[in-house]
């Protein structure tokens, strides 16, 4: 179990640059499944749950070369079909939440697709029906081994059929994979109350520049014409805005002046204006964002009623629940209070007892909800030793210990580097004081 130890309290300056998306670099890559012709996709992050899943990729017989840094080819012409029932698989595909979405793509190809109860985040339940749902009225006809714990669907002789589905909930996993099974169905499929995340507008494209006819793009309802095949592209991954409103954090939270490039302004979202609520400036420069350092701290809006400010996620084009914890660590020392309400998981939350260790007034109404009264920097967090959870907790974590009087120490910095890449690396060059000592 790796650690850092953090000598928190300095302010940072400089420039940052995010990597790569990670929830749509696991789309992307089990896309490459759906054709036989070689695909190039650069600006991949190298982060533990990618390489998971191009290993997993290697060992269902993709060809995969790494070209430099970020950049890849891959080749889906010879797969071994017989791994899907291996020992191997088992524990590759339970290992990694984003292998779930490898079963559209060789449900479509190849007729079947199986897969291991995927593991992930232990941040509550998140269902999987909506992705098997979908296949079903496509035509696949749905297999579960309780024993095993083990999932499949199988195409009838006569293929996957499209057909008009509405999905219970708009699962962003869920309608990635129901789109790439449904993209080599015969007829039009329509999806409504479709996740449409900048993540499922990157797939959506890639999959046209491949050959296929989505209609829709961006909005909740997807209408995808199927053809007969795919052929090969070149697909670039988007900035990673959720590493992207972690700098704004950080900067927040360190009273640091950072510049994050190349940041892909468009994709954003709510993300600028829900951390300008908690009155920290974000400056638009370029394609840029500039924080400048908050000397004099930070003050939260109120409503226009004078109510509590509430800050709460929602599926695109609300704000994103991955970066609510951080919004929380975050608030612990702005001016004001603010109830933060995380209405999409229900234990995402559970971190905030390592953030009243250290020193934060939070209240934790229920699994949901949870009440911060800032600090306004006149006490700062105290330096503890703690575990991260999971990834967003993790960070959120980091961000609080960067901040924090002294030394703090952080076990199962595994859970960070699944989704951040070279963390301590890119932290220590704009002057955190960061040590990976195991």
């Amino acid at each position: 179990m790796g650690t850092f130890q953090i000598e928190g309290g300095h302010r940072l300056s400089g420039e940052i640059q995010p990597q790569g998306a990670k929830n749509e670099a696991l789309q992307i890559l089990c896309a490459v499944l759906l054709t036989s012709e070689k695909i190039r996709i650069t600006n991949i992050p190298d982060i533990l749950d990618v390489n998971k899943l191009i290993r997993l990729l290697k060992n269902l017989g993709v060809k995969v070369n790494h070209e430099d840094k970020g950049s890849y080819t891959f080749q889906s012409d010879e797969l071994d079909l017989d791994y899907l029932s291996s020992e191997q698989f088992k524990i590759d595909g339970s290992g990694l939440r984003g292998s779930i979405m490898i079963v559209g793509p060789l449900l479509a190809r190849f007729g079947k697709g199986y897969i291991p109860r995927p593991g992930g985040d232990k941040i509550g339940r998140r269902r999987l029906d909506t992705h098997f749902e979908g296949f079903i009225k496509l035509g696949a006809k749905f297999r579960y081994n309780k024993e095993e714990r083990f999932y499949g669907v199988e195409a009838p002789a006569e293929g996957l059929k499209g057909d008009y589905m509405l999905l219970e909930e708009a699962s962003v996993t869920g309608t990635a994979n129901i789109v790439m099974a449904a993209v080599l169905a015969k007829g039009t499929t329509t999806i409504y109350n479709a996740a449409c995340e900048p993540y499922l507008q990157q797939l959506c494209k890639m999959l046209n520049s491949m050959g296929a006819k989505i209609s829709g793009v961006g909005s909740n309802l997807l209408t995808i014409e199927g053809v007969s095949e795919l052929g090969g592209c070149e697909h670039r991954v988007l900035p990673d805005m959720v590493e992207i409103g972690s700098w704004i954090g950080l900067a927040a939270m360190t009273r640091s002046e950072i510049t994050i490039k190349n940041v892909n302004w468009e994709m954003l979202g709510l993300i600028p204006n829900t951390f300008r609520k908690l009155g920290i400036t974000v400056e638009k420069s370029g394609d840029d964002i500039h924080i400048p350092a908050h000397t004099e701290g930070y003050e939260v809006q109120n409503f226009i009623d004078g109510s509590i400010m509430n800050i709460s996620d929602a599926p695109w084009p609300g704000f994103t629940p991955d970066l609510l914890s951080i919004i929380l660590v975050v608030a612990t020392q702005a001016r004001g209070s603010i109830l933060v309400h995380q209405k999409m998981f229900e234990s995402r939350l559970f971190f905030v007892d390592k953030l009243i260790d250290m020193g934060a007034k939070i209240i934790l109404c229920d699994p949901h909800r949870a009440t911060v009264i800032g600090h306004d920097f006149k006490s700062k967090l105290k330096a503890t030793t703690m575990s991260s959870p999971d990834i967003r907790a993790g960070i959120s974590l980091l961000i609080a210990a960067l901040s924090a009087k002294g030394t703090s120490v952080i076990h199962n910095i595994e859970q960070i580097d699944r989704g951040y890449e070279d963390i301590d690396k890119r932290l220590k060059a704009i002057g955190a004081k960061i040590e990976r000592i195991a």
